[in-house]
């Protein structure tokens, strides 16, 4: 018997072995042939380029965790680059493939003011070439109005409407459940207006933070109005905007007549027979399903005419929350950046770098490392041109204080020069449940930070010093990059908030412009001729693995039903919102402890995508803490 059952062992050792090595060359085959790339272009046949927007457009599309997605955990919305979108745009203008170009907002959840004008610019210049552009939704909000108005024809569901909210919006401040639960928040900070730390120890806004607000707010309502006004001069924008009631008693309470009425779009219709109108352009789909026409995917579209990543000119991409140690795409970790940007130092022949930087801030330290490795840069002699998208603000703008030129755009959101670091600890949580603490020290700093117990005098004052230098150097960096003294930074500082238009005013940045512009700057500088100058993206390659499962989960999820109408779609973006609020108080208080960081530019542009997982872990968190 026990022979059998050792031959028995030795059989099952043989079959896991077995399957375990087969399943290595299944994946080792399969990482082969995602690997290898056959020239994409064959694939791509005649019709309309398909912009079907289901998720946000940002600089960076964050890395996904390929186990998330093969568990049905992943983020719920998908992310689409938006130098992919501008590089297909204007490839299609001069395509002659591409009869149209289609854009369907039913799903598309916004992508920051910058970011839509740049698409609505490719937009027009398809347009100019003579090729149609054609959009649809059943609710156009303020993000996707922007793009579809620069379509030749905006088609609107008969069912659906045009929901102008403007900028601005609340906030959420915790003062009352920081109370309740007995938590000390130890805040220290500088600059009259960082308002990050005020929902931590304000019940609402303080007047300088909602002037700030204000001003911000207003400046990029104008500018967005302004877009649109441009792209769309027949709209009566202002009218609809200001009093949208009215205009929706005037059509009897149908909001789709009530915009049609305003000119905000050309056609009423559903999606079939939208699909009918593209198809006597584009032609025919294969696909009998009605509303369908020829169409060519984007993804695939992008592959074909992606140019090489073999250029002169570094492109170094700070996207997202800074913070420290390592992290994937979408995400400007300090160490993962400056390893990137060294390495590309050391093996390529790069004669310049544009710091392309979308991004609210975050940790101080990692800041300094990203900005460290620019100036490693610069010290080899490479012109450094900082190009501004949606945000550079706070550690977004410490990293842009090497460059020789600084551009953005009248929308770019920036400034927000201030330090602060905030500290929660529990003594009055733990009295609550009868629990004290009591100890010995040696020296006024022993045992600190105490979370338990408290934070001692000494050690508030330390830490308040420590901010209080750290912004000086901070103040000091801009001082020099902008040939200012630091009284003068200081006055435009204290952790204000600028649009692009008076931030170029006022000295933060030196001229108008995109990433394009950035980069034929930088070859001037180079001494390169721009017509000829070709970038090279510093930043890790796609899991190829990873890309491979999305494609085909997204062709699982083709024609899934999405939130149509305005209350389903408001309050599911409303929901996405909450969700990063909360996100965002999680990370602060578990991430580093002093910050260069913007609260409120995190609130213009696209909500960031949650996962199943960190949504089920968030609402269990609120679930704990109203129990």
């Amino acid at each position: 018997m026990a022979f059998v059952k050792g031959a028995w062992r030795i059989l099952v050792a043989i079959k896991d072995g077995l399957v375990l090595l087969l399943l290595l060359m299944f994946f080792g085959l399969l990482y082969a042939a995602l690997s290898f790339s056959p020239k994409p272009s064959a694939s791509v046949r005649s019709g309309a380029l398909l912009l079907d927007l289901d998720g946000t457009i940002v600089e960076q599309p964050a890395e996904i965790d390929p186990t998330a997605l093969l568990a049905g955990s992943g983020p719920k919305m998908k992310e689409y680059r938006l130098a992919d979108i501008v590089t297909a745009l204007e490839a299609a203008k001069d395509d002659g493939k591409v009869k149209a170009v289609v854009l369907n907002l039913d799903g598309f959840m916004g992508g920051g003011q910058v970011a839509l004008e740049r698409v609505g610019k490719a937009l027009d210049a398809v347009r100019a070439a003579k090729k149609p552009v054609f959009a649809f939704a059943t609710i156009y909000s303020d993000d996707g109005y922007q793009l579809a108005a620069h379509a030749n024809e905006t088609w609107l569901d008969p069912l659906g409407g045009v929901a102008i909210m403007g900028r601005g919006g609340s906030s959420l401040y915790y003062k009352g459940l920081i109370d309740k639960l007995g938590v000390n928040t130890h805040v220290y900070r500088v600059g009259t207006y960082k308002s990050f730390v005020e929902p931590f120890i304000r019940t609402d806004q303080s007047p300088e933070a909602k002037q700030a607000n204000q001003a911000l707010a207003d400046a990029l309502w104008q500018d967005w109005q302004e877009d649109v006004a441009k792209a769309r001069p027949r709209a009566k924008l202002a009218a609809y905007a200001s009093d949208p009631a009215a205009a929706a008693r005037a059509a009897g309470g149908n909001l789709a007549k009530a915009a049609e009425n305003a000119g905000l779009v050309d056609k009423l219709g559903d999606e079939a027979a939208f699909g009918e109108r593209v198809a006597k352009v584009a032609g025919e789909s294969p696909d009998a399903r009605a509303g369908r026409f020829a169409s060519i995917d984007l993804s695939t579209y992008v592959q074909a005419r992606k140019p090489a990543n073999d250029g002169q000119i570094g492109i170094l991409t700070v996207a997202g929350e800074i913070v420290d140690g390592e992290a994937g795409p979408g995400t400007a970790a300090g160490d993962t950046i400056s390893n990137l940007l060294y390495k590309a130092l050391a093996e390529k022949d790069l004669k310049a770098l544009v710091v392309r930087v979308d991004s609210p801030g975050g940790s101080v330290m990692a800041s300094e490392k990203i900005r460290g490795a620019v100036m490693a840069a610069k010290s080899q002699g490479l012109p450094v041109v900082v190009s501004m998208g949606n945000v550079a603000a706070s550690g977004g703008y410490w990293v842009s204080t090497p460059a020789n030129l600084i551009f953005a755009e009248p929308a770019t959101i920036t400034g927000s020069i201030g330090v602060f670091g905030i500290l929660p600890s529990f003594e009055g949580t733990l009295a609550k449940m009868g629990i004290t603490t009591d100890g010995v020290r040696t020296t006024p700093l022993s045992g600190q930070p105490d979370l338990a117990g408290g934070t001692t005098p000494e050690f508030d004052r330390i830490m308040q010093m420590g901010v209080e230098d750290i912004y000086g150097r901070f103040v000091g960096l801009v001082a020099q990059s902008r040939r200012k003294s630091p009284e003068q930074i200081d006055a435009i500082a204290q952790g204000r908030v600028w649009d692009g238009g008076t931030a170029r005013q006022i000295g933060l940045v030196d001229r108008f412009g995109g990433l394009e512009d950035a980069i034929a700057e930088a070859a001037k500088l180079a001494k390169l001729d721009p017509a000829k100058a070709r970038p090279y993206r510093i930043e890790k390659e796609p899991d190829k693995f990873t890309q491979f499962l999305q494609s085909v989960l997204e062709r699982e999820d083709d024609g899934k039903d999405r939130s149509r109408d305005m209350l389903a779609r408001q309050a599911m973006l409303q929901r996405q919102w909450a969700m990063q609020a909360i996100g965002d108080v999680k990370a602060m208080v578990g991430g580093a402890g002093v910050r260069a960081d913007c609260l409120e530019c995190r609130a213009y542009g696209a909500p960031r995508p949650v996962s199943h997982a960190d949504e089920r872990g968030l609402f269990a968190m609120l679930a704990s803490l109203w129990r």
